[in-house]
C-alpha cells in the first residue's frame, strides 16, 4: 500500500468507526455494509429544513450563536492530502456538510441539523464529522470550496414535542436546542493518525464484539452459507 491515497468520508467517523474492521473493509477494499434506505419522510423533512433555514439568521437557529447568516447549504468539500510521519500513504477528506453560517464579526460555523431527541452524547458522536468538514474547508483541494477561519462547530437538534392544528391540516411543533462541539484540532489530528494506522495495515483488524455485520459474516463463513 506504499503511497496509496485513501478517501475518507466524514459521515463514516460517526458510526462506521465503531467497528474498525468494517471501516477498513470499506476504505481499503471497497466492501461496504448493506445500506438500509431511509424512509422517504425523513428525506422530505431534511429537504424542508434546508429550505427553511436557507438565508436565515443565526438567531433563527439559536440565540446562543453570534450574529450571522446561513450562507451555504449541502455543499461538497474536499481537503488537500494529509500525511503523517512514519506512515506510508496519505488520505484526504471528502464529503457534504449540512450548513455553514457566516458571522458578522468574521469567521464561519459548521452546523448539522438533527431531527432527533436532544442528547449531550450527540456532541461526542458527531464531533469528528464536524471537525472533518472544518479541516476540509480550511485546507481545500485546488478548485474546491474553502472558508476560513471556522470558529464554531455544533448541532441544532430539532425535537418534535407537540402537534397543533393549522389552516388546512396539522403541524408538528419542534423545540430547538443548540449543542456546541468544542474545537480541538489536536485531538482530531490524533484521531486521523489512528485512522491511518488502521487502514495502512496489511490486513484488517478484528471485528468489534457487538458489530452485527461482523457477526453475520462470521456466521456465514462458519455455517458455509
Amino acid at each position: 500500500m506504499t503511497n496509496k491515497v485513501f478517501k475518507l468520508s466524514p459521515s463514516d467517523f460517526s458510526f462506521l468507526w465503531e467497528c474498525k474492521r468494517c471501516f477498513y473493509l470499506k476504505v481499503v477494499e471497497n466492501v461496504r455494509q448493506v445500506s438500509m434506505p431511509l424512509p422517504k419522510i425523513f428525506t422530505k423533512i431534511a429537504s424542508m429544513e434546508k429550505s427553511y433555514f436557507d438565508g436565515k439568521t443565526t438567531q433563527d437557529i439559536s440565540s446562543e450563536l453570534p450574529l450571522g447568516r446561513v450562507v451555504y447549504g449541502e455543499k461538497w468539500v474536499q481537503s488537500t492530502p494529509i500525511t503523517f510521519p512514519g506512515i506510508e500513504g496519505s488520505c484526504y477528506i471528502s464529503g457534504r456538510f449540512d450548513n455553514v453560517v457566516e458571522f458578522d464579526d468574521g469567521g464561519f460555523g459548521v452546523i448539522d441539523f438533527k431531527t432527533a431527541e436532544t442528547k449531550q452524547d450527540h456532541v461526542e458522536l458527531y464531533s469528528r464529522q464536524l471537525h472533518a468538514y472544518a479541516y476540509a474547508l480550511q485546507h481545500p483541494a485546488p478548485g474546491k470550496l474553502g472558508l476560513s477561519p471556522i470558529t464554531k462547530l455544533g448541532l441544532c437538534c430539532l425535537e418534535p414535542d407537540s402537534m397543533t392544528a393549522i389552516e388546512d391540516g396539522f403541524g408538528f411543533k419542534c423545540k430547538s436546542v443548540w449543542l456546541e462541539c468544542p474545537r480541538d484540532d489536536e485531538v482530531f489530528m490524533g484521531f486521523l493518525h489512528e485512522v491511518m494506522e488502521v487502514i495502512t495495515s496489511p490486513k484488517p483488524p478484528a471485528g468489534s464484539f457487538d458489530c452485527q455485520w461482523c457477526q453475520y459474516r462470521d456466521y456465514s463463513r462458519r455455517s458455509g452459507l
